[in-house]
């Protein structure tokens, strides 16, 4: 049967391309076999497929993530402060409303009101004036002065007159300079109510509270109050007959390091990219160095590396290298 094969005939060639993929394939996985025999000098990059490899991409990736989700948080953080400076620059100068129409609930309130000048008259009822305490200005401790004015319909807005010093002798100002009586019209910028400071509590039998959390001070006075949003005082008149509490300076327009921050966290990302790289190819170096091509890639960094200018740093380590 041998003697009558005629690899030109149909099905002669047919055999013989059979018998030539056959060969083939033997050969690439003579190949194949060679490439993962431990006892070759050339390992290749095979090793990145090792589990312990495969557990330093588990770790790059979950740093990666959690320099990511640092990262959009202070992305976040750049855009509030991106919104506050534009909600500033909107309502800080905005010409003033009436308290009634900006606030026409005593619940009333929405964010983009922060800042919001608004107008008020009526008559300061300094028997329910109340002391703000803890309020640090340049450092120096002291409290914040709460009035309510009573207007025509009988609510009270609260105006924060500004700040006093604590006294010298004792945990209460020394003076608290007195607002203009009879009827008074006001300008103040509005603000929300703030929250409780957990683990605090109003001192008892006094006039001073915590934080202006306006629905405590609803209990403390006689009159119904706004308890969405109180004012800072911007301008009163008439005007006192002494000086009032100091002010407050226009909010920073600052955005601070947010945008920076953000691209650090995410340059920490790519670093432990970059970093697992850098361990990869140092590894290849050390498992295929007995190779021909890569010893012969070794003597070219060498080189490389010897022909730069020394450094001072390089000089000062020879020269204590050889008084050794």
């Amino acid at each position: 049967m041998t003697d009558d094969f005629d690899p030109q005939s149909r099905y002669g060639r047919k055999h013989a391309e059979r018998i030539r993929q056959a060969t083939a394939r033997e050969r690439a996985a003579e190949v194949e076999t060679a490439v993962h025999d431990p006892d070759e000098p050339f390992v290749g990059w095979h090793f990145v497929r090792s589990r312990r490899w495969l557990g330093y991409f588990a770790i790059a990736v979950a740093f990666a993530i959690l320099c990511t989700l640092f990262g959009m948080w202070q992305w976040d953080r750049r855009n509030e402060a991106v919104r506050e400076n534009l909600q500033i620059a909107t309502n800080y100068d905005h010409t003033p409303v009436a308290v009634q129409d900006a606030l026409p609930r005593a619940s009333s309130w929405t964010n983009d009101q922060t800042w919001l000048r608004v107008t008020a008259t009526g008559r300061y009822d300094t028997d329910d004036q109340l002391l703000v305490r803890n309020r640090v200005h340049n450092g120096q401790p002291g409290f914040e002065v709460l009035t309510p004015l009573v207007t025509a319909d009988g609510r009270a807005f609260i105006v924060d007159r500004g700040w006093v010093p604590t006294g010298n002798r004792q945990d209460a100002p020394d003076h608290v300079p007195a607002p203009p009586s009879g009827q008074v019209t006001v300008t103040a910028r509005l603000q929300q109510s703030e929250s409780r400071i957990p683990g605090r509590t109003d001192p008892a039998h006094t006039d001073q509270v915590q934080s202006v959390t306006l629905t405590d001070v609803a209990a403390k006075t006689e009159a119904p109050i706004w308890t969405g949003a109180y004012g800072q005082l911007a301008s009163e008149s008439p005007a006192p007959t002494e000086a009032r509490p100091l002010g407050w300076d226009r909010p920073s327009a600052d955005t601070g390091l947010h945008l920076s921050y953000f691209i650090q966290w995410f340059m920490f990302a790519a670093g432990g990219f970059g970093f697992l790289a850098y361990l990869m190819v140092q590894e290849y170096r050390n498992l295929n160095q007995d190779d021909p091509e890569e010893r012969e890639r070794a003597l070219e960094r060498q080189r490389r590396k010897d022909a730069k200018p020394k450094t001072d740093a390089d000089i000062e380590d020879e020269l204590l290298e050889s008084r050794r």
